[in-house]
This record gives C-alpha cells, sequence and structure tokens, in this order.
C-alpha cells in the first residue's frame, strides 16, 4: 500500500474517500471541521440540526459526492465524547472508516488531520490504522469475500506538522506490516501452522530482513536438555522447536541486551487434561505471543536501532496421546529445576520456563515474555487490558510507558512473595498450578522462577490477542497486539 502525505485543507484534498473524525456533539461552526462545513455549504449543520450526524463512537456518516470538495465520497466517523488519549480515538475512528468500505472498490483512501496531539505520533498511528484495518486476512476463502481495495493512503495534515507527520508515517507501515504478518500466522489454523512450519515462517522472515535465525529441532533439544518443552510435545505426532532470531545493529551496539521471548503453542488442546469442547477451535491462537515476536523482530530489524534485540520462541502442540505427560509426572528444565506437573492445560509456562533460561544463556541481559497464558487475566482484564507481571519496577515503568504511547494498554499486578507459596511443590522444586486464586499471578510467579535477578517482565495477552467477533474496527481473529510495544520498547522515536 503506498502512502503519501499532503499539506492541505480538508477540502482541497483529493480522493475516493476522505475519513474524517469527529466527536461526539461537537461545535460545527467554529471548531476544527468549520472550514469543510463551509465548503459543503453548511451541509455538516444540516445533519447535525436534522439528527443525522451524532459523533457517538463508530457512528459512520456516509456522503455521495460531496459538492464543493476534491474528494468524491466523504465518511464521518464518530469517536465519542473527548477522552485524554486523542490519538487513540482518532485510530480508532480511521480504522473504522477503512473497515467500512469493505465490499466497495474505492483504492485512494484519505484521513484527516485534525492537529491533536503530536505530529510523529499522529503519523504513526493513521499509517498504522489503516494498513491493520485494510487487512481482512480471509485466506482460506474461495466465494462470499468482502475485500477491501485500499492501494493507496493519504495522510492530510498541515505545512507546519507535515515533517513529523511524515516521519511518524513510515514507522506507523513499518508497525503495522509487523502487526499483520503476527495477525497472519495467528489466523492460520494449527493443521497449516505446525511448529517446524511456524520455524519455517521465521527462517523466512528472518531471512527477508537481514537477521540471523537459528532452528533447534528436538534431537538438539534433547542433547541440550531442555525438558519442560520437549514434555509439552511429547503427546503430539508434530516435534517441537526452539527459534532464536537475533538483530545486530550495524554500528556499535550500545546498552543491554533485550531478549524477547514468544509462547508458540501451535493448537493448545489441555492435553491429558483436556480443554472443553466448546471453543477449542480458539486453541490455534495459543501461539500469538510467539507470533507477536516474530512481528516486532520484523519491525525492529527495518527501523534498524543501535540496541543487539534476541527473539526466543518455544513452539509446541499441546496434544493427548499415550505419550503425553501426565497430571503428578515431574519434569527437568532445561535450568535443572524439576517441575510437578499437576495439570497439562498448564502448559505455556512450561515451554517458557525453558525458552526464559536459553534467553538469558544466550545473552540476553533484560526480558519480556509474551504469552495467551490463563484464562484468569481474561477474568480478570476483560478484552481490553494485557496483564503485566515483573521482578524490576524500573523495567516494568519503562514497558508501560512504552505499551502507554503507543495505545496499547497494560495493567501491572503485584508480585507478592507471599505468592510463591502457591507453587510450592511437595515432591519437586515447583509445580506448575498454583490453584484458582490469583491464577494470572501464580502463572507469572512460576515463570519468574526461572529468570533469577535478571530484570524480566511477563505480558499475558490472553485477553488481547485474538477478537472474537467483528469490530467495526478490526476483523475477527488474531490482533497483532503486542508488536507496538515491543518496537517502541527496543526501537524509540525521538518526538
Amino acid at each position: 500500500m503506498k502512502t503519501d502525505i499532503l499539506a492541505a485543507s480538508l477540502n482541497a484534498t483529493p480522493a475516493d474517500v476522505l475519513i474524517v473524525p469527529l466527536y461526539r456533539n461537537e461545535a460545527i461552526a467554529d471548531g476544527p471541521l468549520a472550514e469543510l462545513d463551509a465548503a459543503l455549504g453548511g451541509g455538516l449543520r444540516e445533519l447535525v440540526d436534522a439528527g443525522d450526524l451524532h459523533g457517538r463512537r463508530d457512528e459512520v456518516t456516509y456522503l455521495h459526492a460531496p459538492a464543493g470538495i476534491a474528494a468524491k465520497r466523504l465518511v464521518l466517523v464518530g469517536m465519542g465524547e473527548p477522552t485524554t488519549s486523542p490519538l487513540e480515538q482518532i485510530r480508532r475512528a480511521f480504522m473504522t472508516g477503512v473497515r467500512f468500505m469493505r465490499g466497495k472498490r474505492h483504492s485512494a483512501i484519505a484521513v484527516a488531520d485534525r492537529g491533536e496531539g503530536s505530529a510523529l505520533r499522529f503519523g504513526e498511528m493513521a499509517a498504522e490504522a489503516v494498513a491493520v484495518a485494510a487487512v481482512d486476512l480471509s485466506a482460506y476463502k474461495t466465494e462470499d469475500r468482502n475485500d477491501l481495495h485500499v492501494e493507496s493512503v493519504t495522510i492530510q495534515t498541515t505545512t507546519e506538522r507535515e515533517a513529523d507527520v511524515r516521519r511518524g508515517a513510515e514507522r506507523g507501515r513499518i508497525i503495522a506490516d509487523g502487526m499483520n504478518l503476527t495477525r497472519s500466522l495467528g489466523n492460520e489454523p494449527g493443521d497449516h501452522l505446525t511448529p517446524p512450519m511456524l520455524a519455517e515462517r521465521t527462517a523466512e522472515m528472518a531471512a527477508a530482513n537481514g537477521l540471523t535465525c537459528e532452528i533447534l529441532d528436538e534431537s538438539r533439544l534433547k542433547e541440550m536438555g531442555m525438558g519442560a518443552l520437549l514434555g509439552v510435545a511429547r503427546g503430539s505426532e508434530e516435534p517441537a522447536r526452539l527459534i532464536v532470531v537475533r538483530y545486530e545493529p550495524e554500528g556499535e551496539a550500545v546498552g543491554e541486551t533485550w531478549g524477547f521471548v514468544g509462547k508458540g503453542i501451535t493448537f493448545d488442546s489441555g492435553g491429558i487434561s483436556i480443554k472443553p469442547r466448546e471453543g477449542m477451535e480458539w486453541m490455534k491462537y495459543d501461539m500469538c505471543g510467539a507470533g507477536a515476536v516474530v512481528g516486532a523482530m520484523s519491525a525492529i530489524a527495518k527501523l534498524r536501532p543501535n540496541r543487539r534485540v534476541l527473539g526466543v520462541i518455544a513452539a509446541a502442540e499441546n496434544m493427548p496421546s499415550g505419550r503425553a505427560i501426565k497430571p503428578g509426572d515431574v519434569l527437568r528444565s532445561y535450568s535443572g529445576k524439576t517441575i510437578e506437573v499437576l495439570n497439562t492445560d498448564a502448559e505455556g509456562r512450561l515451554v517458557l520456563s525453558d525458552a526464559l533460561t536459553y534467553a538469558q544463556e544466550l545473552g540476553a541481559t533484560r526480558l519480556v515474555d509474551l504469552a495467551t497464558l490463563t484464562g484468569a487475566c481474561v477474568v480478570a482484564l476483560g478484552h481490553v487490558y494485557a496483564g503485566l507481571m515483573s521482578n524490576d519496577q524500573a523495567w516494568a515503568e519503562d514497558i508501560l510507558a512504552a505499551g502507554g504511547r503507543v495505545g496499547e494498554k497494560l495493567w501491572q499486578l503485584p508480585m507478592d512473595k507471599a505468592y510463591r507459596e502457591q507453587v510450592k511443590s511437595d515432591i519437586a522444586d515447583i509445580k506448575n498450578l498454583g490453584g484458582r486464586a490469583a491464577g494470572t499471578i501464580t502463572a507469572g510467579y512460576f515463570l519468574r522462577e526461572f529468570v533469577g535477578s535478571t530484570p524480566w517482565a511477563h505480558l499475558d495477552i490472553a485477553g488481547t490477542a485474538w477478537i472474537e467477533d467483528d469490530r467495526p474496527c478490526i476483523a475477527r481473529g488474531a490482533s497483532g497486539f503486542g508488536v507496538p510495544t515491543l518496537v517502541e520498547l527496543a526501537a524509540p522515536v525521538a518526538e
């Protein structure tokens, strides 16, 4: 998709469709839309007076061939009441406007700059919004496709903001490409994205972006003693893989090496502790943490920060069979710690334990892991926030701030030492289930046992990694959550 920046008035912005966001009950006559209203001969005020334009969130008003402006069609998208996060509201409005175009052959879209907030962040969010919303990812449909046909986007702005909007838009396009890669991987059915296939797709991404990629197969994992990862994979016909992607800056690297670790359970039946039938098809998304690492690494490679970044992905299928691990079994992890398995459906923390240990061995001095880890996180935070747990408050605050800058909502949960009691085992060093109480936190505390004093944070993205129903602003399926935060963390931009 081609992206252009145009310093011009809304009236003079040419496009098949011009998308303009507005707040609920916004003053038209003396607000930022006054010039557009005048060009339309007072048409916006007429819509308001007639009760046809309110500005409610996700409300879309479509005007065909509006006289007085260069655009062939005008789409007005409501943002609801003003908030303290206007750029997030504008991004959602752009995404809703683009999604409204489904099935229509309007290839050239323009979006309007209201002049709110940082020009760089506006450009970033505008480019990202259009590119993400324009991809529906219905790859396996052979008929009744409701495709979008966006070929170019023009971001309208002012002369004063043009340079920063342009800089932000290039960054936003790169982040959107990473998010769409993550979404594409997440939406693949389990039979089209096994652990070896995920490894192959990651290697292809790495080769295309100048990254190095190492894939450890089961024979190598057995030699190394990665008993937790191999234990989870034991019940499946599909072999496990540990995938390592490295980014090296062109010049001298500064600071520490950051490790991004992803849970890559390409399908999770629950194993012997099998899940209920209802909703099990969603478990193809249990690799979205891994997908976020792949998407983020692809974007980081294009943005070229001067910091070493390491991506480590633990990939396996969790299936029941005569070879599968059983409740009560004890696994020896790569760290040497022994783990009592109380529930085979608490497998994500098992594979991550080996991956976190190995990431440190490879030189990572700060860690972030991402995982669709617990249903308890969905109960606690719904589908709005991801949970964050950390052993280092300064590192946690860096990640919270990065998420805030790019519009990804993270909520920190406590890591009091008292939670360690819930994962104590009678026969092993630790057990993989802490009971119903504080299930998200005890899962995080389990992972904490494998990072020592290395600054580490765990993001439980179970409620945010995929979307169960089509929304006005984004298609049903994998969301790409986590990619913007990881990219902002590794490759921050000066505003």
